[in-house]
C-alpha cells in the first residue's frame, strides 16, 4: 500500500512539473530569433521597366516574324500539295488511256489469230500487199515503242509526284508546329509586358509613356542633326506614291500581330499590303523584306522605301518624306506617323 501511494505521489509531481515547465518552454521558443528571410528586391526604376517592356515587345516581334514566315511556308506547301494532287490525277488518267490503247492493240492481234503483224506480213502471197503494209508495220512498231516509253515516263512522273507530295506534307506539318510554338512565345511575351505595365500606378504609366516619347524624340533629333536629310529626294515614283497613300490611309488602325488588314496590321503586314496595293508583291516578314529586297543607301532614300529597324530586322516602316515614316508600332498601339530615325536603323530597302 505504501509503495502504491509513493508511486501515485511521484506521478503527480511529474505531471505538475510538466505543466509548470510548458509555459516557460513556450516563452523560450517565442523568444528565439526567426531565420532571416530573402532580402527585399529593390524597386525597379521606370527607365528599367521601360527597357524591360521594350525588350519583351521586341522578342514578340521576332516571334511574330517567325510565325508569319511559317504561315507563309505552310500556305506554299498547301498549294503545292493541291497542285501535285491534280498532277497525280491527270497522270493516272493518262496511264489509264495508255493502257486502254495497249489493250486495243493486243485485242487486234488476237483477232489476227494471235500472230504479230510482222509474221502475217511474211506469210502473205501478195507482193504488192507486202510492200503496202511494210511502211505501216514500221510505223506501228514505232507507235508501240513510243506507247510503252510514254507509259514508263508517266509512271515515273506519278512516283515522283507522290514522293514530292509526301515531302511537302511533312514540311507543312513542320511549319504548323513552328507556328504553334511562335504563337505561344508571342502571347507569353505580350502578356509579360502587359503585366509589367499593369503593375504601375496610373501616374507611373503616364510617365512611362512620356519616357518612351522622349527617347524616340531624342533619337530622331540626333538623326536629323546628323545631316542625313540633306539632299534626300522627296519625290516618289508613281508606284511609291500609291504605296505611301495606302499606308497612310491605315493610320489609326490597331496593331495586331500576324494581321495583314484590312482592319488591323502588324509592321510587315502593313508594308506588304501597301506595296501589294501599288502592284508590287513583296515578302511577308520584315526579315525577309530586308533579306530579299534591293538595299539602298539612306542618302538615296525616297518616299515609299522601307526602313528596317534593329540588328535582327524585327521591325519595319515606310518612309513618307520629310524625315518621317508610317508604321504599325507594337501591341497596344495604332498605325501612326513617327520620326524615321526614332529607332535604331538597320538599313533601307526598295521594293521597286
Amino acid at each position: 500500500m505504501n509503495r502504491r501511494r509513493h508511486a501515485i505521489a511521484t506521478l503527480t509531481v511529474v505531471c505538475a512539473l510538466t505543466v509548470l515547465a510548458s509555459p516557460a518552454l513556450t516563452l523560450q521558443a517565442a523568444a528565439a530569433p526567426l531565420p532571416p528571410g530573402p532580402p527585399a528586391q529593390p524597386k525597379k526604376t521606370l527607365e528599367e521597366v521601360r527597357s524591360e517592356i521594350d525588350a519583351l515587345y521586341r522578342q514578340a516581334a521576332r516571334a511574330t516574324d517567325a510565325y508569319n514566315l511559317a504561315e507563309e511556308k505552310a500556305k506554299e506547301q498547301s498549294d503545292e500539295i493541291v497542285k501535285l494532287a491534280r498532277m497525280i490525277v491527270a497522270g493516272q488518267e493518262k496511264i489509264d488511256d495508255l493502257k486502254a490503247r495497249a489493250g486495243a492493240a493486243a485485242r487486234a492481234q488476237y483477232r489476227n489469230g494471235g500472230l504479230p503483224d510482222g509474221a502475217q506480213l511474211v506469210l502473205t502471197n501478195d507482193p504488192q500487199l507486202f510492200l503496202d503494209n511494210a511502211g505501216r508495220l514500221k510505223e506501228g512498231h514505232k507507235a508501240t515503242k513510243d506507247l510503252l516509253a510514254e507509259m514508263n515516263t508517266t509512271q515515273a512522273q506519278l512516283t515522283a509526284y507522290a514522293k514530292d507530295a509526301s515531302l511537302n506534307w511533312k514540311k507543312l506539318e513542320d511549319n504548323r508546329l513552328k507556328q504553334a510554338k511562335a504563337k505561344q512565345e508571342i502571347n507569353d511575351k505580350i502578356e509579360a509586358a502587359k503585366k509589367l505595365e499593369s503593375q504601375l500606378a496610373a501616374e507611373e504609366r503616364e510617365r512611362l509613356r512620356r519616357l518612351e516619347e522622349q527617347a524616340q524624340n531624342q533619337a530622331q533629333t540626333a538623326w536629323v542633326n546628323s545631316g542625313v536629310l540633306k539632299g534626300l529626294s522627296e519625290k516618289a515614283t508613281p508606284a511609291g506614291k500609291r504605296a505611301v497613300e495606302f499606308a497612310t490611309a491605315q493610320i489609326g488602325k490597331p496593331y495586331v500581330w500576324g494581321a495583314e488588314g484590312p482592319s488591323s496590321y502588324d509592321c510587315s503586314g502593313l508594308t506588304q499590303s501597301a506595296w501589294g496595293a501599288a502592284g508590287r508583291p513583296i515578302p511577308r516578314t520584315s526579315q525577309e523584306q530586308w533579306r530579299l529586297l534591293p538595299h539602298v543607301d539612306i542618302k538615296d532614300m525616297r518616299p515609299g522605301d522601307l526602313i528596317v529597324y534593329y540588328k535582327d530586322a524585327s521591325h519595319i516602316g515606310m518612309y513618307v518624306g520629310n524625315g518621317a515614316m508610317v508604321h504599325a508600332p507594337r501591341p497596344g498601339r495604332n498605325v501612326t506617323i513617327a520620326g524615321a530615325g526614332s529607332m535604331e536603323i538597320l538599313g533601307v530597302v526598295r521594293p521597286e
